[in-house]
């Protein structure tokens, strides 16, 4: 049975509906990118009144767009219709595939094409945004009728991705300056979308009529209570407090201590436990992990305590701040934050806990309390320590410096006012104030400000802690909303990262084969001359316009090319003839054979036809004088082509220090064996010898030399090296495997540690 056969068997697989689906989607498709074409001119004719300099490159375009618009039609239609026949055939095209069609996989992309395809993957995102619910069905409705085939954002044929891929391909051809072509995109995400959307609900439709899938529901939004929720309990409380997907991973490594602090958790309940008020906790998994760092606050308090003493017997008569005076006074220091607690946040040695307890009592003073007669509710306090430790083990432990420390120690006092009212935040991983921490700790991370795009990116990150800081009162769907829009920003930003990426893999690439052909050429430059007597002209011949053209011959065509064997052959041949002229044969037509071979290889490093035949007969001149014994009259090559083999570009700059040549290699062979077998997109953690740690992606593998190269989070290339070298760094303690946690889970299992040390360390 051939494959065909097998796919038409598919059960739901449906020609005819296929058929008129695509009817039904591309022209109109097409016919809405043809209209919003037709409206750039007036668009681009605005921007050029107002575009200074770049005045003629707008005018330009206009003319471009009016002289090119049936081929950009057409081109827009061709990569929808080609990834359409792709999903009839019963294999959907990806897009990134499309992407790798379109160009050379053994090229370098340009700056240009890297930014436009950039461009129309932030339009596909736009659509995606604004028609995820009715692109869900369709993936399912559309692959079921092609033969129950799994759909998704990046194989679907009229999917925001592909439709981004036609509209790159629309205008590939066309000479656009690089600020127009991005222009060109926008304005097709501004005249596109709406129409787009349109569509896909009309073919939804169509379907459901033609009865494909019709019980495939038309939203899926989750019944909620009708009830409203308490006040302090947030936004969030219709979340199922013991759904395992929104538990914490610190939680796991945290269970063991439970059983442990089973009699003193029941001892401590209704005495302040860290989740009074907080109905429906106690007998939930997330309200027994509350109630378990509650007891371990208490249990490790009086070690850590040494500034503010609220629960010494000379303290205990004085009056507790009520929630509504704590919460007034974290809102002044919301807005306007003490020099005092600035200073902690950049001081690795001071305690954020003690001093936010020390601001907070002080700050009552403002509110017309005396500080010397007002405590800290326990339940607040244990608030404001895992809130402070959190900040702290978070600004210690990861690489946070400069700017970046000091934007997220401001996110500080809002925390604990968020700590205040729904405890949740610890416990919950859908909590939307730790999604926000996580998405602008990501941001922060590792960056020092180095490229444009790193400087927008801590730009933005600023913007959304300047908001957070003037807007959050006692509403968290604030955060709610900052997250999503950062998150936005956040997934364009990483667009440029996976660029980058793909980057630095073809250059990695173009370098190992540099460096292959430059081996080649050595091997066989050395099998010749090495040992050898050689004349002056015969041996700058090999070493200069042979090598080259060696070189180049290889990087081009690979070392199974024909043009490798014929460069082999001239060299095998001048060399056979330099042996005839050395016994001193008389009278050979000395190089009459191999004169087109050397002039093509003259040529190739810039030579002339004439001066490439006089180097021809200098080389006749020189064989003939070795022939006749007379080394005087032996003649030089002419001048030559000032030629640079070229070579790798410097790599960029690692703190990982290589060990190169495996044979005296200390390690593991089951380490290298784990590497070898390393799927792409893994990420490890390299610790240099200063004990910093940086994680890194794999990015890719050569082909050539099995190497393996790791990015960083920028996508910039940090490390290549062998799976040898890898165990060795394994064995050196300077590799491991990378905790895949976000950075709130990560600084809770951090928080635990810092508690209970030794306990905490059994169980990790």
């Amino acid at each position: 049975m051939s494959s065909f056969d097998h796919i038409a068997e598919r059960p739901g697989r449906d020609l005819r509906l296929l058929a008129q689906a695509r009817q039904a989607v591309v022209p109109p498709l097409v016919d809405t990118f043809a209209m919003a074409l037709g409206r750039f001119d007036d668009a681009l004719f605005d921007r050029a009144e107002r575009a200074g300099n770049a005045q003629l490159a707008f005018l330009d375009a206009m003319r471009e767009l009016r002289r090119r618009r049936e081929e950009i039609i057409a081109r827009f239609r061709a990569h929808l219709e080609k990834a359409w026949h792709s999903l009839e055939a019963g294999e959907p095209m990806s897009m990134e595939s499309a992407l790798i069609d379109a160009g050379s996989a053994l090229s370098l992309v340009s700056d240009q094409e890297l930014e436009s395809r950039l461009a129309a993957r932030n339009l596909a995102s736009v659509i995606m945004r604004d028609c995820k619910p009715v692109l869900q069905r369709l993936d399912r409705r559309l692959g079921w009728i092609a033969g129950n085939l799994v759909l998704d954002n990046d194989h679907n044929p009229i999917g925001p991705e592909h439709i981004g891929v036609a509209i790159h391909d629309a205008f590939a051809t066309c000479e656009l300056s690089l600020e127009v072509r991005l222009v060109v995109i926008k304005l097709c995400e501004r005249d596109l979308v709406p129409g787009i959307s349109r569509l896909y609900e009309a073919l939804d439709q169509r379907l459901v009529q033609s009865g494909v899938l019709p019980e495939m529901p038309a939203a899926r939004t989750p019944a909620r209570a009708a009830t409203r929720a308490p006040e302090h309990q947030g936004p969030h409380a219709d979340m199922a407090e013991d759904d395992e997907a929104s538990a914490p991973a610190w939680a796991a490594r945290f269970t063991h201590r439970m059983a442990g602090m089973k009699g003193g958790m029941q001892a401590s309940m209704g005495q302040g436990g860290f989740n009074d008020g907080l109905p429906g906790y106690a007998g939930g998994a997330q309200g027994v992990l509350l109630e378990a760092l509650h007891h371990l606050l208490q249990e490790s308090r009086g070690n850590r305590e040494t500034t503010v003493p609220q629960h010494s017997s000379s303290s205990v008569e004085n009056r507790q701040l009520s929630q509504r005076e704590m919460l007034s006074v974290l809102s002044l220091l919301q807005s306007t934050p003490s020099a005092a607690l600035s200073a902690a946040i950049g001081d690795t040695g001071e305690s954020l806990a003690q001093r936010l307890k020390s601001e907070v009592l002080s700050g009552a003073n403002r509110l017309g309390v005396d500080p010397s007669t007002a405590r800290l509710a326990p339940v607040d306090e244990d608030a404001i320590d895992l809130v402070g430790m959190l900040f702290d083990v978070m600004l210690d432990e990861r690489d946070l410096e400069g700017r970046p420390r000091e934007l997220i120690g401001r996110l500080v006092v809002p925390f604990v006012k968020v700590a205040l009212l729904d405890r949740r935040m610890f416990v919950q991983k859908t909590h939307p104030a730790r999604r926000l921490l996580n998405v602008l700790a990501e941001a922060c991370e590792g960056n020092s400000g180095e490229s444009a795009a790193e400087r927008t990116l801590m730009a933005k990150v600023e913007e959304v802690v300047d908001r957070l800081t003037a807007e959050f009162n006692e509403n968290l769907a604030v955060f709610l909303t900052l997250e999503e829009e950062f998150r936005d920003f956040l997934n364009q930003h990483k667009r440029r990262i996976e660029i980058a990426e793909r980057r630095a893999a073809e250059i990695q690439s173009g370098q190992e084969r540099l460096e292959t052909a430059r081996v080649r050429m050595a091997l066989e430059l050395s099998a010749r001359l090495d040992g050898r007597h050689v004349p002056q002209a015969i041996d700058d011949f090999m070493r200069q316009p042979w090598a080259h053209h060696v070189t180049m011959t290889v990087l081009r065509e690979g070392e199974d090319g024909e043009g490798l064997r014929d460069a082999l052959l001239l060299a095998d041949g001048v060399m056979e003839e330099l042996a005839e002229a050395q016994r001193q044969i008389i009278g050979k037509p000395w190089l009459q054979t191999w004169r087109p071979s050397l002039q093509k290889v003259f040529a190739s490093v810039g030579m002339n036809a004439d001066a490439a035949s006089s180097a021809v007969d200098a080389l006749h001149d020189t064989l003939q004088a070795v022939a006749a014994s007379r080394p005087d009259l032996e003649k030089s090559l002419p001048e030559l082509p000032q030629v640079v083999l070229p070579r790798a570009s410097e790599e960029e700059s690692t703190p990982i220090q290589l060990v190169g040549g495996t044979d005296t290699l200390d390690f593991d062979s089951t380490d290298a064996d784990h590497f070898r077998g390393l799927p792409i997109g893994t990420w490890l953690d390299f610790i240099d010898k200063d004990n910093k740690v940086q994680a890194g992606k794999l990015s890719w593998v050569s082909p050539i030399s099995s190497r393996l190269l790791f990015v960083n989070r920028r996508g910039v290339r940090f490390c290549v090296a062998s799976p040898e070298e890898l165990a060795v760094m394994v064995r050196m303690g300077r590799l491991r495997t990378h905790q895949d946690e976000d950075a709130f889970d990560s600084a809770m299992q951090g928080v635990i540690e810092r508690l209970d040390p030794e306990k905490s360390a059994v169980g990790a």
